[in-house]
């Protein structure tokens, strides 16, 4: 009896050790920073070394109501007609936020989809502040979708990255991701264009699926909806904008939200 209480002790204290030893060893674990490969030791939300993290120009004040800029904002009241309620982004687009972003688009840096689908978590979250009368109905079935591409740009890119953001949005929130609309027209990247030249580039370039179209029609009978549209960039709000008229000319009652994550 007391050899086996002995050996039970033994075992008891060979477990606390192995125990202790393997919160040891995950705690000093090493990880790889998604977005520059340098290590950091721990457990994080976002993937990144401290060096990246504090670089991130995350967007914590709102300036324009509308369109969620952190400054002052002359895009906004120089457009005559706003068809979506409110747009909020998750950072500023600073010079190492577009590199990020031309990794992701261009380079296959495929790991950092996952980053950006995280902090679009921060933009949802904006939307949600008291501090201004848009925030979305809280007794609103909330839906995502997200700005399309052209099949010509969808073909040279290999995927979708608005999609891809807002797919992991959607799961990260279990909120349904939904595709509403489609790029009826393909035109020239917007970035290299003046604001009038994108106004007059994007009218009639949307339209909505039809079977998305009845689904919505028939869930407004039920419930009042909320729709955000995932972006990556938010510049002068033209391509939201477009996106939400097309959706309100046949859904009226649908209040239309942006998520970007950048501004």
């Amino acid at each position: 009896m007391e050899t086996r209480h002995r050996l039970s002790s033994r075992m008891l204290q060979w477990l606390k050790r192995s125990v202790t030893q393997a919160e040891s060893l995950l705690s000093s674990r090493q990880s790889s920073c998604i977005a520059c490969g340098a290590l950091y030791s721990g457990a994080r939300e976002l993937a990144l070394c401290d060096g990246c993290a504090a670089a991130v120009p995350w967007i914590l004040q709102v300036q324009c109501s509308r369109c969620g800029r952190p400054e002052v904002c002359t895009d906004c009241s120089r457009r005559m007609d706003t068809y979506f309620v409110q747009n909020r982004s998750a950072v500023s687009y600073s010079p190492l936020m577009k590199e990020w972003l031309a990794m992701y688009k261009y380079r296959g840096h495929e790991k950092l989809r996952e980053l950006l689908g995280r902090m679009l978590l921060h933009a949802y979250h904006l939307h949600k502040t008291a501090a201004f009368p848009g925030s979305p109905s809280k007794g609103a079935r909330e839906l995502i979708t997200y700005v399309p591409l052209s099949g010509e740009r969808r073909l040279e890119r290999g995927f979708n990255q608005a999609q891809q953001l807002a797919e992991d949005l959607g799961g990260s929130l279990s909120i349904p991701v939904i595709p509403l609309l489609v790029r009826v027209r393909h035109t020239a990247k917007q970035s290299f264009k003046t604001r009038g030249d994108r106004l007059d580039d994007l009218q009639g370039v949307f339209a909505l699926l039809p079977e998305s179209q009845k689904a919505l029609q028939d869930l407004l009978h039920f419930s009042d909806i909320t729709l955000y549209i995932v972006d990556d960039v938010y510049t002068t709000g033209s391509t939201l904008n477009e996106c939400a008229r097309t959706v309100k000319a046949e859904l009226p009652n649908v209040a239309v939200y942006g998520i970007g994550w950048a501004r």
